[in-house]
């Protein structure tokens, strides 16, 4: 990050982490309608109206348009200022809490899977595309790290977490399967655990997982004090749970 002020680059890493969730919930909608997400007006959903720059702004628009659309009176719903807010909460944690020069690729990381976890938690689905992108990205800066450093450690350790991952998970699904003769795992979340472990190395994919499942426990024990029922075969959305572990692991911890 530029020298400076902590606080003015917290702002600024907010500011353009608000403009990338605003993105980030566009894609929410269009990408399950199979919708183009870099081209295309913004328009209102429900009367198709063009959405004009005034009301574009993150967060204030929706504030200010009382969650509604200017044009039909149509509710927004409350996922777009979600995505804005988190996007935005993304960039300047990234700021005040990644390890020194790790704060940029904390918010590429934290960005990219945000749209995976709001996109498998609301649609129970993890696009192979942006599984992809995440694998990339994290071996690319794997593959930077190993030239800077003029060691092949990095890359090895990336290319060693990413098979961990992977292999972990689709033992875990294969084991199911042949047991229960039925699907137990979502057919993106071995793709996803392995695309965290280029990210994070094998140390990151055992925190990832043990990190998600205490999310998950403790996700659950807050529906069994709201009175909402909890069967073997609820829908946790696993890929949302790693998304959120694995990111707060790199924050903390940096490269794996």
């Amino acid at each position: 990050m530029p020298d400076g002020p902590v606080w003015l680059a917290g702002l600024l890493a907010a500011i353009a982490g608000a403009a990338i969730g605003s993105f980030i919930g566009t894609a929410l909608v269009r990408m399950p309608a199979d919708r183009s997400i870099l081209s295309g007006r913004s328009a209102c959903d429900a009367c198709g109206v063009g959405i004009g720059a005034r009301d574009l702004v993150p967060l204030w628009s929706w504030l200010a348009l009382r969650g509604r659309c200017r044009a039909c009176g149509a509710a927004i719903g409350v996922w777009q200022p979600g995505c804005e807010l988190a996007g935005a909460l993304i960039g300047a944690a990234a700021v005040m809490f990644a390890p020194e020069g790790l704060a940029l690729p904390a918010m590429l990381l934290g960005w990219q899977l945000l749209l995976l976890g709001v996109i498998d938690v609301r649609h129970l689905w993890l696009p192979h595309s942006l599984v992809a992108v995440l694998a990339v990205s994290g071996a690319g800066f794997a593959l930077l790290r190993a030239w800077q450093d003029a060691n092949l450690l990095p890359l090895g350790n990336a290319l060693a977490g990413g098979a961990l991952g992977f292999a972990m998970l689709w033992g875990v699904a294969r084991g199911y399967r042949m047991v229960r003769g039925r699907e137990g795992m979502g057919g993106g979340d071995p793709p996803l655990l392995g695309a965290v472990g280029l990210w994070l190395g094998p140390m990151g994919v055992i925190g990832t997982v043990i990190g998600a499942s205490v999310i998950g426990l403790a996700a659950a024990l807050v529906m069994l004090l709201l009175r909402r029922p909890v069967a073997a075969d609820t829908a946790l959305p696993l890929g949302t749970l790693m998304a959120a572990a694995g990111w707060v692991i790199f924050l903390v911890a940096g490269w794996g």
